[in-house]
């Protein structure tokens, strides 16, 4: 029987993943944590705690069907998360919180519609998500260009000079074309120089991909506050908005992540866009903290 000190909080969590972007998971419709940010950073350390890009929070709303709440690994809070907003969709499936297969889920960014794909088993493995319109007003990004929009604006880096467009999916995104494969690229430096670049008030997160075909794209990316992450959600989307915009690709397309594959639909009738990708869970747990 495992023994702790009674003065221990006992934290109840699930780990999950979607394409990779690994998250620590906490039913908050009773009751929430103390000094969240502090928890963010303590469970998400991968050699003292349980290790994941970050926690998310599951919470009763006025608005939707459930609230998100989600903090990154260095304990600051982010607006919105894709990858997560999947889970979230499985884990109340799978734990019983609804027996619907759409549900709306409200975010620092708005209210979001999640649509589950149970298979023939009924297990929820697949998940729709309606990201809602790109913004691009460069105010409200929000990113300092000099102009109404950033649209391949040359920036000079360490690497030499970069071509960035700025897209808000919900959070700052800098998406950059390069022609040479994104394994070979420095992202981890040059990721981490524009993440806190001063073009960006509230840093960004920075996208590096190489378009393969018309449908289909590589990407790698560094998050504002987790560094690299095997996948995320926002910034395939703004990604698949940069690309399109650009003339490069289809409106619909493949994005092939380090953890796997997004697929992307920016929809021209409602300007919308729709991503499908995976939700897994890992691992449920108990996490002690004095």
């Amino acid at each position: 029987m495992l023994q702790y000190d009674s003065f221990m909080e006992e934290i109840l969590f699930t780990k999950m993943h979607g394409a990779g972007n690994d998250y620590l998971y906490v039913n908050c419709m009773d009751s929430v944590p103390s000094d969240i940010p502090q928890l963010a950073m303590d469970m998400s350390d991968r050699h003292k705690g349980v290790g994941a890009d970050g926690l998310i929070l599951i919470m009763p709303s006025d608005v939707a069907d459930f609230r998100m709440r989600m903090f990154n690994a260095d304990g600051s809070e982010g607006r919105m998360c894709g990858n997560a907003s999947r889970c979230i969709a499985k884990y109340v499936h799978d734990y019983g919180l609804t027996d619907a297969t759409t549900v709306t889920l409200e975010t620092l960014s708005g209210v979001r519609t999640l649509v589950m794909h149970p298979d023939a088993d009924g297990d929820v493995g697949m998940v729709t998500v309606d990201m809602g319109a790109p913004v691009l007003e460069a105010a409200r990004v929000p990113v300092e260009c000099g102009s109404e929009r950033m649209l391949r604006k040359p920036v000079m880096t360490s690497a030499g000079e970069l071509e960035i467009t700025a897209v808000s999916m919900g959070n700052p995104h800098g998406v950059i074309f390069i022609d040479t494969p994104v394994a070979d690229f420095d992202v981890h430096g040059v990721g981490r120089e524009l993440e806190c670049h001063a073009m960006w008030p509230d840093r960004a997160n920075i996208e590096f991909a190489r378009v393969l075909s018309d449908t289909d794209i590589e990407m790698r990316v560094w998050e504002r506050g987790s560094g690299e992450t095997l996948a995320c959600g926002t910034g395939a989307c703004a990604t698949a908005v940069a690309a399109s915009l650009s003339g490069l690709t289809s409106r619909e397309v493949t994005l092939h992540l380090l953890g796997g594959d997004l697929k992307i639909r920016w929809d021209r009738s409602t300007d919308h866009v729709f991503m499908t990708g995976p939700a897994a869970t890992i691992m449920e747990g108990r996490y002690f903290r004095k």
